[in-house]
């Protein structure tokens, strides 16, 4: 018992950084959103999406002007690499298919990256204590930027309306070792850039991401 309990401060402590960088963000995200969807919709996502990459994309589309069906769309195709993650912690979880499931929302990326242990599957007190910071976390940054959303005027005066690029740029920047990337990236770009004059907001972004497919030629 004491050195599952170790294990688990040791997934909380090394979640705590994860958790201040998390409540910065969602406090940046309640901001930028706040214009966007009123008040209680931001709040509400983060409490039942907790996916920053979703949000902002979801966000973004609506700023944009795209309907809510294509908001939708985006931030369920951003959220699809977390199939592949739950599959591969998924031996680790305990309990029946209720327990598994709620268990599985502790899957994160800093989280699912901190518990991987190679060819020794996940560390599941790891996995499950570095989220726990981070999710209060996030919450609570939202609803601190829901507040200041109302009262800090027009978010690009203070080049909040920065953070959707910036956001998606440093997801990017982490993956750009990898195989086939930046073919993927140029191909997609282009795309996005040809289609952006003519479709509705959101679409072009759906129509680049195919280009993630690229993959699975390599295999």
């Amino acid at each position: 018992m004491s050195v599952r309990l170790a294990e688990y401060r040791h997934g909380i402590r090394a979640g705590l950084g994860f958790g201040a960088a998390a409540g910065v963000v969602g406090l940046s995200f309640g901001v930028v959103a706040q214009p966007v969807m009123g008040s209680v919709a931001p709040i509400v996502m983060s409490v039942f999406v907790f996916a920053g990459s979703a949000q902002f994309g979801a966000t973004a589309v609506l700023a944009a002007g795209g309907d809510a069906v294509t908001a939708i769309a985006t931030g369920a195709m951003l959220n699809a690499r977390f199939l592949a993650m739950g599959v591969a912690a998924a031996p680790a979880l305990r309990g029946g298919p209720l327990r598994r499931a709620l268990e599985g929302q502790a899957v994160v990326d800093a989280s699912w990256a901190l518990a991987a242990r190679g060819d020794r599957g996940f560390d599941r007190e790891a996995l499950l204590g570095a989220t726990l910071p981070q999710y209060p976390a996030w919450v609570l940054g939202t609803v601190v930027g829901v507040l200041l959303g109302g009262t800090i005027g027009n978010p690009a005066d203070f080049g909040l309306d920065a953070i959707f690029p910036a956001f998606f740029l440093a997801l990017l920047a982490a993956e750009l070792d990898r195989p086939l990337v930046i073919p993927v990236v140029v191909l997609a770009g282009a795309i996005a850039l040809a289609f952006t004059p003519i479709l509705p907001a959101g679409l072009p972004v759906l129509l680049a991401s195919t280009t993630a497919l690229l993959g699975l030629w390599r295999r």
